[in-house]
């Protein structure tokens, strides 16, 4: 991917001919990794911005806001409706055991609590948040959360996020005079932050059994018989 954006970036054809190629690739990756959350869109995202920074159409940065605003809009809602029809048929849906097997218990508790606090307001924090958009997916499905309600709160939350995502490939490529590096470097950016979550939760993990050890050891020892009076 990193090649791709930085091919494109130094490539000796026009920017007219890079728009009709770049624009279309960004919008269909954005709507598969909204679909299937395995493509990094962030990354894909800040990359393409990099792109975008380095070049003299003074539009190329609004194009790249609204493609990735829109198709993350697009693969979200698409991805919720085939969720949500999952849980009101009998026989359930692969979506949405999918999700439901993407996301930790405990992350997926959180989510729900949040959701019944704030409502569809709690999408905008989601998409922002590492790993946070599906675990609030889900619970807005578990909650049968209508779709015209999910729309609602899906809008401003991929705006913040192609917002977002779009200003961190700005400063990559504001640090270097070669499209390429600043690429590189806005991906890098992304895949980081979004490692987080997982590293976290592997420590998380790994404390765990450590905790519970002591209580374990205080539990199974040998219960001492309650002495007599003589």
């Amino acid at each position: 991917m990193i090649g791709i954006l930085a091919a494109a970036a130094n490539s000796p054809a026009s920017q007219s001919t890079q728009s009709a190629v770049g624009y279309p690739s960004l919008f269909l990756l954005v709507v598969l990794g909204s679909l299937v959350p395995v493509v990094p869109t962030g990354a894909v995202v800040s990359g393409a911005a990099v792109v975008a920074f380095h070049q003299t159409e003074p539009v190329a940065l609004v194009l790249v806001f609204a493609v990735a605003s829109v198709a993350a809009f697009i693969g979200d809602v698409a991805l919720y409706w085939l969720g949500l029809r999952g849980v009101r048929s009998r026989n359930g849906s692969r979506w949405l055991h999918r999700l439901q097997q993407r996301s930790e218990q405990g992350t997926l508790e959180r989510a729900e609590r949040q959701l019944d606090r704030h409502g569809a307001a709690v999408l905008v924090l989601s998409r922002l948040v590492p790993a946070g958009r599906i675990p609030v997916m889900v619970a807005c499905l578990l909650a049968e959360m209508p779709l015209r309600r999910f729309v609602r709160g899906d809008i401003p939350a991929c705006l913040a996020w192609a917002a977002a995502y779009q200003l961190i490939g700005i400063l990559g490529g504001s640090l270097f005079d070669k499209p390429w590096q600043g690429v590189a470097l806005a991906v890098a950016m992304t895949l980081v932050i979004a490692a987080v979550p997982a590293v976290t939760g592997r420590i998380r993990k790994m404390r765990q059994p450590k905790e519970d050890a002591p209580e374990q050891r205080r539990g199974d020892g040998p219960e001492q018989e309650p002495r007599t009076a003589p």
